[in-house]
């Protein structure tokens, strides 16, 4: 039996609807290959009873007859069931089966690809809730409704306000790996690598297991992405093409604010995201933006001082960065491409953002390491054009945290020790001295550092650093 690598709030979460003495109603969703699938089949192993899962643009004829093969195999009846009318007829035939049965522990129910059954105007959601309502929930039963397209679960299941309205019992929004689970995962298939080469395998896979199974043992970081990215055959090659579509019914909007997100890593607004595009400033725009939130492709980061507005949207699913800026239209592939590509400008600009984004996921390590866990603290980022007065700077991190300090965080990745000179700790001097001025703080502001191996102590470091702190952090549970 495979075993579950990390998800222990999640696997507790499915426990609890184990032990409890009532139905439940379990919506499970995350992005496509994060492992939703996994974690329900591994979990519950043979309490499942009934599993189907919908297909990816089926008709509902196509749809009618998949849920006619599943009820055939797994409940075999003495005579096979013939293909349902109507979604009511097919969430009849499991009632009539399953009050024929009597089980003395709870059974699961699993469907999975929740959003691809409901085709258009085929009243798939008004036949569950019914039959949930009518049937399901007086049972001593578990239904657990799983789907990629984790915006439609939210919009049409969790915030349903109809027959769905409040019946979700349970809620799980599986999300990537962190880097803890990550080299987790790598140990239990004998992938023995370093924290600077699982960095590395990070900044192009975000912690996506489906991704992270590629990666071979006794291969360096380089070998690996070389392989899975650039060669004919790798999976990463194509995934983008099949990434979107299989999430969003309409993606060509979703795409275009990826593909200029991709060009503007400190982010943007919703404002110059709409000018920029030249989006309708409405509903439509706000349910695109969310759909990709939701999903966990872009993130918005509150910028220091500023209104909810001004919060700035940061594509920051890795893979999407990559491909964006190393795969795609690119005439490279085979063996040696990104040890060649590596060597480029365009891979530092690009390493020094995904290293960035990598810390800013990891906010709850660095609070560990800061020894600040139990401070409530927000974190955000800090960009300002400045004035006639005083010049603009940015700021890659701000922790501002209720014991009146705030951390002013500077990221670098970088393959040895961070040497500090005279020049670069002069312009963090500069940085504090400008923030402090045009923000008006009075809190105690540190300089904190973040490198993958540390700074070079000299006398630079020692009279400007207050925080020195390496990627080796990132790695531990919190």
């Amino acid at each position: 039996m495979k075993k579950l690598i990390g998800r222990a709030e999640e696997q507790s979460i499915l426990r609890k609807a184990e032990q409890s003495d009532d139905a439940e109603l379990i919506s499970v969703v995350g992005r496509r290959r994060v492992g939703k699938t996994f974690l329900v089949r591994t979990f519950f192993n043979k309490k499942i009873e009934f599993e189907i899962t919908g297909i990816q643009s089926g008709t509902l004829e196509e749809q009618f007859d998949n849920f006619k093969n599943r009820l055939n195999f797994h409940l075999k009846p003495t005579i096979p069931y013939s293909r349902p009318k109507s979604w009511m007829e097919a969430f009849q035939m499991l009632i009539l089966h399953f009050d024929n049965v009597k089980f003395t522990d709870k059974v699961v129910l699993f469907f999975d690809e929740f959003p691809w059954m409901s085709t258009k105007r085929s009243g798939f959601l008004k036949a569950f809730g019914l039959f949930w309502n009518s049937w399901a929930n007086q049972q001593n039963i578990i239904i657990v409704i799983c789907g990629s397209a984790a915006s439609w679960m939210i919009q049409k299941v969790v915030r349903d306000k109809g027959g769905l309205h409040n019946r979700i019992t349970r809620r799980i929004h599986l999300y990537p790996f962190s880097l803890f689970e990550t080299q987790q995962f790598l140990n239990s298939r004998s992938v023995k690598l370093a924290p600077y080469h699982i960095i590395q395998l990070y900044m192009i896979t975000g912690g996506i297991p489906h991704y992270l199974k590629e990666i071979e043992p006794g291969k360096s970081a380089t070998q690996n992405i070389d392989r899975i990215c650039f060669s004919k055959t790798g999976l990463l090659k194509e995934e983008f093409n099949l990434l979107y579509p299989a999430l969003f019914e309409n993606p060509e909007n979703h795409l275009k604010i990826v593909r200029l997100l991709a060009n503007h890593r400190g982010g943007l607004t919703r404002k110059d995201i709409i000018e920029k595009l030249k989006l309708p400033n409405g509903g439509t725009t706000t349910k695109i933006i969310e759909d990709l939130e939701i999903s966990g492709f872009i993130t918005p980061f509150y910028s220091f001082g500023k209104s909810k507005k001004k919060n700035r949207f940061i594509l920051t699913d890795e893979y999407s960065v990559f491909y964006l800026k190393f795969i795609e239209n690119k005439r490279q592939e085979g063996k040696g491409t990104w040890e060649k590509l590596s060597q480029s400008q365009s891979y530092k600009s690009w390493s020094g953002f995904a290293f960035e984004n990598i810390c800013l996921k990891h906010i709850p390590q660095l609070k560990k390491a800061l020894g600040i866990s139990g401070v409530y603290t927000e974190a955000s980022v800090y960009r300002t054009k400045g004035n006639d007065e005083m010049p603009g700077t940015q700021i890659d991190l701000i922790l501002d945290r209720n014991d009146h300090v705030i951390n002013l965080i500077e990221i670098k990745f970088y393959n040895t020790e961070f040497v500090l000179n005279n020049e670069y700790a002069e312009k963090l001097r500069r940085k504090m001295m400008i923030f402090q001025t045009m923000e008006k703080v009075k809190k105690q502001l540190f300089w904190t550092f973040i490198t993958t191996f540390g700074i070079l102590p000299n006398q630079h470091a020692i009279s400007t650093i207050s925080n020195d702190i390496e990627m080796s952090v990132f790695f531990e549970e919190v």
